[in-house]
């Protein structure tokens, strides 16, 4: 194993547990970094297959009851629009995809630091709204989380529930997208060891985020994660000026 594969996988585990306890992050993290080491539609592959199994293991670790309207009003649009988003990304260009991945991050996280406390409407209409809109961006660019959040925090359901309920979301999301990825040729033989190695640490990734849950206080730790992914995300958008700039 090489010392940046390693590296890799450091970052996937550390995204596993920081975004099991921010309740969204993982991906959002993991999918900036790891296209500084694959090019970037294998990241997205590999970061939708680490969050299938993250999210999978944040069911086993927080089964405490599911919201059922949540995951009907907000959960089928948002499997079906990921996966409109994951079948537009083959005709769309790399450095737009960062271009767009950048803007979104950096936009997003902006946003939730400035209103730290914004949450949307929870009636059925801006559930079915923000379910298509937030799978659709996580089916294109492959990080959504931070969107779901904003509109799923708004229930004031138990933390632990609330998690469970977000990751079912996100499993669904994951499960529509990955065959459109796989389909249009974004994983090579050279990466499939790095799938189980991914289902170990998402995992063990999760085991730890899930006893860490309330143990740090979490508006100062959201702060720090959403200030990493603006940093994480300035390259991708100097990338895409720079990009147009030779057309």
């Amino acid at each position: 194993m090489e010392i940046s594969d390693t590296i890799f996988f450091l970052i996937g585990f550390l995204s596993e547990i920081i975004g099991t306890m921010a309740g969204f992050g993982s991906s959002t993290i993991f999918l900036p970094f790891a296209s500084y080491f694959v090019d970037f539609k294998t990241a997205l592959v590999l970061v939708a297959i680490f969050h299938l199994f993250g999210n999978i293991s944040r069911i086993t670790f927080f089964r405490h009851g599911l919201n059922k309207k949540v995951l009907l009003f907000f959960g089928v649009p948002s499997f079906v629009l990921s996966l409109i988003g994951a079948v537009l990304v083959g005709d769309l260009p790399q450095t737009i995809l960062k271009l767009i991945l950048g803007v979104f991050l950096i936009s997003i996280s902006v946003l939730f630091l400035v209103k730290p406390k914004l949450t949307f409407s929870t009636n059925k209409r801006y559930l079915f709204l923000g379910g298509g809109v937030s799978g659709f961006i996580v089916g294109l660019i492959g990080t959504g989380g931070a969107l779901r959040a904003a509109f799923l925090t708004g229930l004031k359901i138990d933390k632990e529930k609330y998690i469970a309920t977000a990751a079912v979301i996100a499993l669904g999301t994951d499960a529509t997208r990955i065959p459109t990825y796989l389909n249009n040729g974004f994983l090579t033989e050279q990466y499939y060891y790095f799938i189980p190695v991914l289902f170990a640490i998402a995992f063990v990734g999760s085991f730890i985020g899930r006893k860490l849950v309330n143990r740090i206080e979490q508006g100062k730790f959201k702060k720090m994660v959403l200030i990493a992914v603006i940093l994480a995300s300035i390259k991708f958008i100097v990338d895409g000026i720079t990009f147009f700039q030779t057309l």
